[in-house]
């Protein structure tokens, strides 16, 4: 299972790369489980100094930014396959 981390305080787009993200795997065969952090020590922990942040078993793959939901299901593949 990959475990997806939405980094962020809630705002718009943090709320719009969950939604992306959410959509992007909806119909792969992917086992995913999405998860929001919302508190701000936890988020530093990342070292990102941005958000949206997105992180994908423990992995930081985007800070500051939405990614395209290709981008997103290639990095889902990527770390389901390496796991």
């Amino acid at each position: 299972m990959i475990t997806i981390k939405i980094l962020g305080s809630g705002c718009t787009n943090c709320k719009r790369l969950e939604q992306e993200v959410r959509e992007a795997l909806a119909g792969s065969a992917l086992d995913f489980e999405v998860v929001k952090v919302t508190d701000y020590a936890d988020i530093m922990a990342y070292g990102i100094l941005s958000t949206p942040g997105l992180v994908m078993n423990e992995t930081v793959l985007s800070a500051g930014r939405i990614p395209k939901r290709q981008q997103i299901v290639d990095w889902a593949a990527k770390i389901q396959s390496a796991g």
